[in-house]
This record gives C-alpha cells, structure tokens and sequence, in this order.
C-alpha cells in the first residue's frame, strides 16, 4: 500500500512539473508595451456669451411675469438673424430675507445663451440686446468638426510615432523587426475653458456693441498604445 502511495505521489508531482513546463513554454517572450502620441493645438472657433436680466420686488409672481416678458422680447428681436443660435438658460427666482429671516422680496434672474462660430455677428447680437439684456460672461470652446479634423491628421502621426518606437526599441533589444499584438488609438476631449467674466462690461452697456472677441487655443490629443512583438 505505501509503494501505491509512493507512486501515485510521484505521478501528481510529474503532472505538475509537466503543466509548470507547458505554462513556461507557452507564456509570451520577447513582448514589447509602447505608448504614443501626438497633439496639437487648434484655434477656438466657437464662442458661447450668456446674457442676462435680473428683476427684484415682493411679488415672485410680479418678478416672473416682468422677467419672461423681457425673455420674449430679446427672443424675438434675434428671429431676424441666422448667424448666431440663440436659447434660453438658466432662469432662477431666490426669496431675500430681512433681518428677522422674514421674507421681504424677490430677486430673479433668466438668461440667453449666443452660440456662434461667427465672433462677429454674436459680438454685434449681443450688443443689439444690451439694452435689455446684460452680458454676464463669454466663453470659448473647439467646434466637433475642427476638432474631428485635427484628430484625423494626428491619428496618422501618433501611429507613425508607435510604429518607429516598436522598431528602434526592437532592434535595440537585438531583434530585426516586430508584429503588433494589440492597439489602441484614443482621442483626448479639449478641457473647455472657464468663462471669462464680463463685469465691467456689463456694468457699461454702451461698451458692449463694441467688445472684440478672440478665442484661445485648445490642445488635441491622440494616444496609440499597445504592444508588439518582437521576432528575429
């Protein structure tokens, strides 16, 4: 029975060196991990300027009535334009107490959002509202298409890029070239920029008509990762 033990101890141990040996053979050598990229930076081509009307009394109802009209006034005063889309924001209506936290008004506030790629024209719609309407902030950002144009010509560069490290690293290595095991190719999202406040222009309504606008720059991005492998 102890030679039975014995030998069934020594099979269990061969099996397992022979499973550790068909690991060790099969386990991937010669693999090489890369990462690339190549960016850019873009002019902003749209610009966003918020538009805003505040109105305060002890009614809410009284302050909601006066601020919608206002909202439908500035509305109809842009159906004319096609350069510039126009919508509305955030529209709010907060209580305002008195020293004995008793309610004594009502402060409310509605905004217009201009959207544009032309600076021009929204800079001039804007101007043609400030009459009614104040400008709260201005912000830009990357239009999808411009965007989508940079990473196009990026994609061939970050690739290019991948492909020239696996074969100087290759060959660093003592190898004569590679085939690609996996890759990824990914696509940064521009950071949006915070809005620039307007403050003193809202303050000056008469200056608002003629308020340039200039964008900044985003940055695009695109990444290529994976790995190779290496081959004599």
């Amino acid at each position: 029975m102890k030679r039975y033990a014995t030998a069934a101890a020594l099979l269990l141990a061969l099996g397992s060196l022979s499973a550790q040996a068909r690991a060790a053979d099969a386990a991937p050598s010669g693999v090489l991990s890369l990462d690339a990229q190549a960016n850019t930076e873009v002019p902003q081509d749209t610009v966003q300027i918020t538009l805003f009307a505040e109105q305060q009394g002890s009614d809410p109802a009284a302050v909601s009535a006066a601020l919608n009209q206002k909202a439908t006034q500035a509305l109809k005063r842009t159906k004319a334009q096609t350069d510039v889309s126009v919508q509305t924001g955030n529209v709010s209506l907060d209580p305002t107490s008195d020293r004995n936290g008793r309610i004594s008004s009502w402060r409310g506030r509605t905004e217009l959002l201009l959207k544009s790629r032309d600076f021009a024209a929204a800079s001039r719609l804007a101007g043609q509202l400030s009459d009614a309407m104040q400008v709260g902030s201005v912000s830009f950002s990357l239009s999808r298409e411009a965007q989508r144009a940079a990473e196009s010509k990026l994609t061939a560069q970050a690739i290019s890029a991948f492909k020239e490290q696996a074969q100087a690293n290759s060959r660093a290595f003592g190898y004569s070239g590679y085939t690609i095991r996996e890759v990824r190719v990914g696509y940064s999202t521009p950071i949006v920029p915070h809005p620039f406040m307007m403050n003193a222009m809202a303050a000056d309504k008469a200056a608002a008509p003629s308020v340039p606008l200039e964008g900044g720059k985003a940055q695009v991005t695109v990444n290529v990762s994976g790995s190779v492998q290496m081959v004599h």
